[in-house]
């Protein structure tokens, strides 16, 4: 019997599991008492016993031990899987809005989020792409079957939404489909419409966000550079923008479709938030001949900005608290705020009065937030119709076949694009390769120079004398790994010159047995057991 707990024991320490296997044995020990804020115990509590500190960190060190020996076999059976890149997601094409504002996540929760994820036992690294249209998950997993695994049980806790009603929704990709799919999302291929270009300063964000909190990785954050890069050369080097909407331009044209035609630019017009999109719905309202606005907004030096920019069109400012009272005068609403819970619902909209027919007698409400400001059920009261992102399909769906057309031009330039990024990923496979070989070397010289310097003794050997020894190994060592390194070294940008690296690195793995690739395994592997355990 003990010796199949010690074996179960073991086994949950291998990957993660010790902090928890410490906690296990060590549950019978009285717990320490709380301590309060600036090192003091609260009255009444008596002072933890040092003996039952000492047999926790016993524990913990034994559970650690048993980690560290089953690497070994961690480390075999990790071998068959190499870090995958991953994406894991839903978007405007794969889930409902319902379901997209449950998994949003908001811009300045990112680098929480991101540390959450990278919490997690077989995650390396992560970013967060949450927008009106999409919530995506990039991630380097040590294994890409637990990764996803993992990742899909933190979304799952995190809407609330069961893990197999979850999947229904969800696309998942790897390694070069993943990359292909975060380029064709920065040049706008993937976006409800094509060439949006809004979509690409969401795709930056992520990058400075990263940046800023320091919680992208090595390969995500190339990735997401490199996606910036395709991005900004599809936009150029294509005329997929011309003649592209967003959603903000894609609200107003959808909203201009409801109206009667005949009162469409007379109609009264509010919008309700003057952030990024609420600013592009008033420059599209200007590009129809609308010559007059309302704004709602918590403060207004955002739109006293927008008026000093946007000269043809008349602003009007009204505060948060005088929402209601603006919506009751206006014949169009437009929403866009980060508010998590709805700005309007079934029973404010029956409060307001009725619309004149000359503008068709139906109020419209036009939301282009996720979560969504105006509640579903508002298009349960008669003289009101709500419009979320999902409805805008109506308006990109026209000139489909040109937009096929120019998203083929794009894909050369992805393609391009993935290849130089591959390349890069697949030279960094060299470098654990290198260090390994200059430690190799460097052990066999420090134990060479030992036993020379023993023969010698000590007594016949002054400092001049001592350092120009070391100087000598050193020396002899650096010019045979010379060529070794040489060939060890390349920067991706050529695929005969990266061929022929990866093909050495190889051979140095064998000739030297170096064992990098399990090394790299058991040092990841060790780092994700010592985080849990701190």
């Amino acid at each position: 019997m003990m010796a199949s707990t010690t074996s179960a024991t073991a086994a949950a320490a291998a990957f993660g599991g010790a902090a928890a296997a410490a906690k296990t044995r060590g549950s019978s020990s009285a717990p320490c008492p709380r301590v309060a804020a600036g090192g003091r115990r609260r009255s009444g509590v008596v002072r933890c016993d040092a003996g039952v500190d000492a047999q926790v960190q016993a524990v913990a060190k034994a559970a650690s031990i048993a980690a560290l020996e089953q690497f070994k076999i961690s480390a075999d059976r990790y071998m068959k899987e190499r870090s995958s890149i991953a994406v894991i997601g839903l978007s405007v094409h794969t889930a409902p809005v319902e379901m997209r504002e449950k998994l949003a996540v908001a811009e300045e929760l990112w680098p929480r989020a991101i540390q959450e994820l990278t919490n997690l036992n077989h995650i390396e690294e992560a970013a967060v792409l949450s927008t009106c249209n999409r919530m995506e998950i990039y991630v380097v997993a040590l294994s890409w079957n637990r990764g996803i695994r993992e990742v899909v049980d933190w979304m799952s806790k995190k809407s609330g939404i069961p893990a197999s009603e979850l999947r229904e929704h969800l696309f998942m990709l790897r390694d070069s489909d993943a990359t292909r799919h975060l380029f064709e999302v920065s040049a706008g291929l993937d976006s409800l419409v094509l060439g949006e270009g809004q979509i690409l300063a969401q795709v930056k964000q992520v990058v400075r966000s990263g940046q800023n909190s320091g919680g992208l990785g090595k390969n995500i954050d190339r990735m997401f550079k490199d996606a910036i890069t395709a991005g900004k050369r599809v936009r150029c080097e294509t005329n997929i923008s011309a003649g592209a909407v967003s959603v903000s331009s894609a609200a107003v044209e959808l909203a201009l479709m409801k109206l009667p035609k005949t009162e469409s630019l007379s109609a009264r017009m509010l919008l309700i938030g003057a952030g990024k999109m609420g600013k592009l719905v008033i420059k599209h309202l200007i590009a129809k001949g609308c010559k007059k606005v309302v704004v709602v907004n918590r403060s207004v030096e955002r739109v006293d900005a927008i008026r000093e920019e946007m000269k043809d069109i008349e602003i009007v400012y009204r505060p948060l608290s005088e929402m209601y009272e603006a919506a009751s005068e206006a014949d169009v609403v437009f929403t866009s705020t980060a508010s998590e819970t709805p700005l309007f619902t079934k029973e404010h909209a029956e409060a307001l009065p009725p619309i004149s027919d000359t503008v068709g007698g139906v109020r419209l409400f036009v939301d282009i937030s996720v979560p969504r400001n105006v509640s579903a059920c508002v298009s349960e009261v008669g003289s009101a119709r709500v419009y979320n992102v999902d409805d805008l399909k109506e308006v990109v769906e026209a000139n489909k076949e040109d937009r096929l057309r120019k998203a083929m031009e794009a894909q050369t330039i992805i393609t391009q694009e993935l290849k130089r990024f591959e390349a890069w990923r697949d030279s960094l496979e060299t470098v654990p390769t290198i260090k390994k070989l200059r430690s190799y070397a460097d052990r066999i010289r420090a134990s060479e120079l030992e036993k020379c310097l023993q023969k010698i003794g000590e007594a016949n050997l002054n400092k001049k004398m001592r350092r120009a020894i070391e100087e000598l190994s050193t020396g002899i060592v650096n010019k045979l790994l010379h060529g070794p390194l040489q060939h060890l070294r390349c920067d991706g940008s050529d695929s005969r010159t990266l061929d022929e690296t990866l093909e050495n690195m190889h051979a140095l793995n064998r000739m030297f047995s170096l064992d990098t690739e399990k090394a790299i395994i058991e040092q990841k592997i060790k780092a994700k057991v010592e985080k849990t355990q701190n």
